[in-house]
């Protein structure tokens, strides 16, 4: 079961006007099940987008990347589960461009206004055919208001379908975001095997969008991580059709640009947020907040040490506060200088470790309370700074292993 979250209710989420959304069962892996998505833009829609960091990245992620880096006007997106075309060489970069032709072809658009995503198992030919078969009535299911569908159409090893909306005044003009997202395995930061969709009818410039993405995905998809795997078909796609009516955001500097992107950081955070929740077999959502350090980037490589680690994770899924092990990790984080003097750890309200070592007030007790909570934040001082960084984990359950051990069958 997720770690608090429920599956969005629909007409809580936000339809975006020059967005439509059609789902349908094309028997990618599996019959009867949602695995089949398309997203139609209207024309004057912007698109931007980053992508996984593995070198090893599948065929839709490379097909995506020529075609954003071609500044072609992007009209559809589309999306199916069961089947991630990586790991499949020459042919798959051939699955993932007959995509693109087949559903062009029924929308009469040129195949470089196309996107292509995949998710599912790594090293199988992807079957177009089925795909092809399926996208009529994938468009003639689309409508705007068709969010939870796509949330639900996206899932792989999902337990729930993760959608959310906010609105915003830019310009002097209400403008709504809906994003959903898909992933509960193969998680890390640099992205993971993850999907993401974020959509606003705000009027953003081109450029300003690709700023956007960027920055967007480093606050939010890039501070989550369940198992330290980075995938390879990692997508976070920000759409911004101009339809709110809105004088085009042109810089992030601007009063108008800033409440755009916090608007739209809350909305990714929440997506992000929502993986680890729904981690694979995940019991507990756990906080790492480092603060104290020269610079973030350090905090965030102490943060990811504690984060990654397994020790670590099935102590929180015992709730057994055999703490040393966080600060080991602190330790084993790779700053040759740190002074572990100057470490002082707490687990919510509870003071654990001060100058590097046991605080004298501390109760193992105290501890345990804390550790059975749902929700825990632990938080790190290095002593060294004033730069802070938080990223967000799971804790490692015998289901982790079960749900991976089983998941081709």
């Amino acid at each position: 079961m997720p770690v608090n979250l429920s599956a969005p209710d629909a007409a809580s989420l936000l339809p975006i006007a020059g967005v439509r959304i059609g789902v349908a069962e094309a028997g990618v892996r599996k019959a009867n099940r949602k695995d089949l998505t398309v997203f139609l833009l209207d024309e004057g829609a912007h698109v931007a987008g980053v992508f996984t960091q593995n070198r090893f990245c599948a065929a839709p992620v490379q097909v995506c990347r020529e075609h954003l880096a071609g500044c072609h006007a992007v009209r559809a997106l589309v999306i199916n589960t069961g089947n991630a075309n990586a790991g499949t060489g020459a042919d798959g970069l051939a699955r993932a461009r007959a995509t693109c032709d087949a559903l062009s072809r029924q929308l009469a658009l040129p195949a470089h206004a196309v996107l292509p995503f995949s998710t599912g198992v790594i090293m199988e030919p992807l079957p177009v055919d089925r795909i092809e078969a399926g996208l009529p009535a994938a468009i003639a299911d689309a409508r705007p208001d068709h969010w939870a569908r796509a949330a639900e159409g996206i899932m792989t090893t999902d337990t729930v379908p993760k959608a959310f909306s906010a609105q915003a005044q830019v310009g002097g003009k209400t403008v709504s975001i809906t994003g959903i997202s898909k992933g509960a395995g193969m998680i890390r930061p640099n992205m993971a095997t993850m999907l993401g969709f974020l959509a606003t009818d705000a009027a953003v410039a081109p450029a300003v969008l690709k700023q956007l993405a960027a920055q967007l995905a480093e606050g939010s998809f890039n501070r989550v991580t369940i198992d330290g795997d980075t995938s390879t078909n990692d997508s976070f796609v920000v759409i911004a059709t101009g339809r709110a009516g809105n004088a085009a955001v042109d810089s992030l500097d601007s009063a108008d640009g800033q409440a755009l992107y916090q608007a739209l950081l809350g909305v990714s955070r929440l997506l992000a947020q929502a993986i680890v929740r729904d981690g694979e077999g995940a019991t507990k959502f756990i906080t790492v907040a480092v603060e104290g350090g020269r610079d973030a980037a350090e905090c965030r490589q102490v943060a990811y040490a504690i984060a990654h680690s397994p020790l670590v994770k099935t102590a929180f899924y015992a709730s057994d506060p055999n703490l040393g092990r966080i600060l080991a990790a602190v330790g084993y984080a790779g700053i040759a200088d740190l002074d572990q003097g100057g470490i002082e750890l707490h687990l919510d309200d509870v003071h654990v470790a001060t100058l590097g070592g046991r605080h004298p007030l501390y109760r193992e007790e105290d501890g345990q309370r804390v550790m059975k909570q749902s929700e825990i934040t632990v938080r790190v001082g290095l002593g060294r700074g004033a730069a802070s960084d938080t990223v967000w984990t799971c804790d490692f359950s015998h289901d982790y292993v079960s749900i991976n051990a089983d998941y081709r069958s």
